[in-house]
């Protein structure tokens, strides 16, 4: 089952990007979205999604804005899981300006194909795009600063490994800020499933109660869900930011 769930997600989002760089289909037909402003490119400023290639904005899938929770620093590393496109890649790498590094992490070789023309369109240098997966990051212990990610924690099969390899890439006082779609906790796993496959981003999501207690337990402390707007019954859009302790 997990091998399934994991072949559907890959497959899914690999059909996505292919149809951006081919203009052949929407993303919002094959992923998240739905083309009603629960996901995509359309929950970004349109200052935000002015000043980026037109396939990065297209290929967005996300639930919510991650960088629109705090300022990135100036020369900070930042880390985002589930890069797709590369909205956030660029978004981010203008932020931390010239002396900083942003890795985009994703396990399909079409969303990297994709991810990569859109850095070389912007003219973005300080970024790099790893291929693998977010239950066992490329990278070595404390090697950011910040971990960003967009609606994908939800489409992993591992989550507790998920939530383990970001405390261990981030620096002691880094910190998380994803958005993320979340369940009430009265929302059982098989009303979860009712309302959304899994590729979909939601039958896989955690509740607001599993979400707090799996950072917890990983030891990242601050915790804060905030919830945005609804995406299915019971079911939100959040944002979640949380900080490794020094």
């Amino acid at each position: 089952m997990v091998h399934y769930i994991k072949e559907e997600v890959r497959s899914r989002y690999a059909e996505a990007a292919s149809g951006v760089m081919d203009a052949t289909k929407t993303p919002d037909e094959a992923c998240c979205g739905g083309g009603d402003g629960r996901f995509g490119s359309t929950l970004y400023s349109v200052a935000d999604r002015s000043g980026l290639p037109v396939a990065a904005v297209e290929a967005s899938l996300g639930c919510g804005d991650p960088l629109g929770v705090t300022d990135l620093g100036f020369g900070e590393t930042v880390l985002d899981l589930g890069s797709g496109g590369g909205i956030d890649v660029l978004l981010s790498a203008k932020k931390i300006g010239p002396s900083g590094k942003v890795y985009g992490l994703d396990m399909t070789d079409e969303m990297l194909e994709l991810a990569r023309r859109n850095a070389a369109e912007a003219d973005v240098s300080n970024v790099e795009f790893l291929k693998g997966e977010m239950e066992s990051i490329p990278l070595p212990d404390g090697a950011v600063d910040v971990v960003i990610s967009n609606c994908v924690i939800n489409l992993s099969t591992d989550k507790g490994r998920v939530l383990a390899e970001i405390h261990r890439v981030l620096k002691p006082g880094g910190r998380i800020q994803v958005s993320d779609v979340v369940a009430e906790d009265h929302v059982s796993l098989d009303e979860r499933a009712e309302r959304g496959d899994w590729a979909g981003c939601i039958a896989g999501a955690l509740s607001v109660g599993e979400y707090r207690s799996g950072l917890t337990a990983v030891g990242l402390t601050a915790v804060e869900i905030q919830l945005t707007h609804e995406v299915a019954a019971g079911m939100h859009a959040a944002v979640i930011t949380a900080v490794k302790p020094v």
